[in-house]
């Protein structure tokens, strides 16, 4: 046995080298991550790791970055979404929730190369619509799974093969308060969604926050409801720092007397809102069409499981608990209960919802969602001197659609019928689980680029959740994008053929037609103005 003052003395030279090998490790990735900050954090996690974990989680960061200055070196990061630049073959459940499921990068339809700003251009302002981040179910559909899992649970009969799960499982709400709210637990969690988006793309956009006037803060709308707000604040905290006094989230009301002058249209339009056969309910009755071309089957197929005869409705809520138990849990053994073939029914179903309803085949959806685009392309042709450089605008989902559509950019092109509600149309440009899934945004971005010393051209490109979409008849500018003059051309004959919105809607003489709202203050000599009737509520950054 050794002696003690010598067993000692090893321990604390073996101690001494594993503090040295430590503190050399620590030494070499802190050098790798200051060489190449996207290459070394890539590292951190393994590849399996990496993969289950939501886009906005993972430590293989290439997607932050859009400058192509700093993907220079490395092919692999010149592709910078190369890893979400088409769709795996593999079957991913959260490409098939139709909007009920978590931020998903777009991976169809997208322009090679990713995010990656164009060689020579440079992103000098951005116009983000985004949908509020991850939640529960809406207190109605929550009310529905509640009765549905109540009523299994309390029949004399026992829960059995793919629904054997039920005799152990809790509903995955506490209590109903939760219902409409962004979730707070699990990867998934809105709130963290939120705030790392907004990290992301003060990640991305660094240089146009430095560029940010310092005489007022920077505003960032959000329509009035409590999801929305709290989905502006916690990007307000992520992009600009908690509590940060260069942030102001202005509310802007909900209330149908606010005419053009809103976040929401379909609740100001009134000819919208009253039409029952193609107004706002267009998209549940398409969304009934198909139902019942596969929904009874299924409840056939499950009703001798559940021990109840489950209806058509309930069998679509056992569908829906699948993305909103993912939003609290991160995981939800109602996925496994159906067959891809099922998953792909109910996103067609979903897509057929959101066309219909405020998506480009609903009659006042252009007219509605061009209000913003209008504002917005008013704002990109005076450029970031005169207008700030950085927008931000948070809203539901409903609101989102309809400026899709009045821009264009997922029209179905050589189709008059749009999407068909008696069968599945593939393939089809309208993917609702990638065009506004939870926290789901459009981001305009201006570039402004030179070549070999030529005047400096601008132009406008489309990113939808950190794919480049191109727009029709207009994208052979760099990277896929636009020029901005014929952008704005292209804005206002869409404006034409969607016709204005006060006739559209059948608004008086006296309503506002146009966003009054919509200008960062400290610019051009105009400041923050609600309007009689549309006073605006302040909310700090902060949580």
């Amino acid at each position: 046995m050794p002696h003690p003052r010598r067993l000692k003395y090893l321990l604390l030279r073996m101690a001494l080298l594993l503090f040295t090998v430590s503190a050399m490790v620590c030494l070499t990735a802190s050098l790798l991550f200051l060489l190449a900050p996207t290459a070394s954090l890539s590292l951190s996690l393994p590849a399996r790791l990496q993969q289950a974990l939501p886009a906005y989680l993972q430590t293989d960061h290439r997607g932050w970055y859009a400058a192509s200055s700093m993907l220079v070196g490395d092919e692999t990061l010149k592709r910078s979404n190369e890893k979400t630049s088409q769709k795996e073959k593999k079957w991913d459940q959260l490409y098939h929730l139709g909007g009920n499921g978590p931020w998903i990068p777009m991976v169809d339809g997208v322009v090679e190369g990713g995010i990656a700003v164009p060689e020579g251009c440079e992103v000098d302002m951005i116009h983000m619509l985004s949908r509020h981040g991850e939640r529960y179910p809406t207190a109605s559909s929550g009310a529905r799974m509640v009765d549905l899992v109540t009523r299994i649970k309390d029949s004399p009969g026992v829960p059995s093969g793919p629904l054997a799960f039920l005799n152990t499982w809790e509903f995955f709400s506490e209590t109903a308060a939760d219902f409409e709210q962004l979730t707070h637990t699990g990867p998934y969690a809105g709130v963290l969604e939120a705030f790392t988006t907004g990290v992301k793309l003060a990640t991305r956009y660094a240089h146009l926050k430095a560029n940010i006037s310092a005489a007022a803060p920077t505003y960032l709308w959000a329509s009035d409801s409590t999801r929305v707000i709290d989905t502006a604040r916690h990007f307000a905290a992520g992009f600009f720092g908690l509590e940060s006094p260069a942030a102001k989230v202005v509310v802007i009301s909900e209330d149908a007397d606010r005419g053009g002058d809103t976040l929401t249209p379909g609740d100001t339009c009134t000819n919208y809102v009253t039409d029952a056969t193609h107004g706002h309910d267009y998209g549940a009755a398409q969304l009934a069409l198909f139902q019942s071309t596969y929904l009874p089957a299924l409840s056939a197929r499950l009703s001798p499981h559940a021990g109840v005869t489950l209806t058509p409705d309930e069998v679509y809520s056992m569908q829906e608990m699948c993305g909103f138990e993912l939003l609290v849990r991160g995981t939800s053994p109602w996925c496994s209960v159906f067959t891809h073939a099922d998953w792909r029914n109910f996103e067609y179903a979903r897509d057929l919802l959101h066309y219909y309803r405020a998506g480009p085949g609903n009659p006042y959806a252009r007219a509605m969602g061009w209000l913003w685009l209008n504002a917005t392309t008013h704002l990109l042709t005076e450029g970031p001197a005169a207008a700030g450089p950085v927008y931000a605008s948070f809203v539901h989902d409903g609101d989102v659609v309809p400026m899709l559509a009045a821009l264009g950019l997922f029209d179905e092109p050589g189709s008059a019928e749009g999407l068909p509600a008696t069968h599945v149309r593939t393939p089809r440009r309208w993917a609702t689980s990638q065009i506004v899934p939870m926290g789901g945004r459009i981001i305009l971005e201006r570039l402004t680029c030179r070549s070999d010393g030529d005047e400096a051209e601008r132009f406008v490109r489309f990113n939808v959740n950190d794919g480049i979409v191109a727009l029709d008849g207009c994208s052979d500018g760099p990277g896929g994008s636009c020029g901005l003059g014929r952008f704005g051309e292209y804005v206002e004959k869409r404006g034409e053929q969607a016709g204005r919105f006060a006739l559209v809607c059948g608004l008086s003489s006296e309503a506002p037609t146009t966003l009054g709202f919509l200008r960062q203050p400290g610019y051009g000599g105009r400041e923050q103005s609600a309007g009689k009737k549309k006073r605006a509520g302040w909310w700090g950054a902060g949580l």
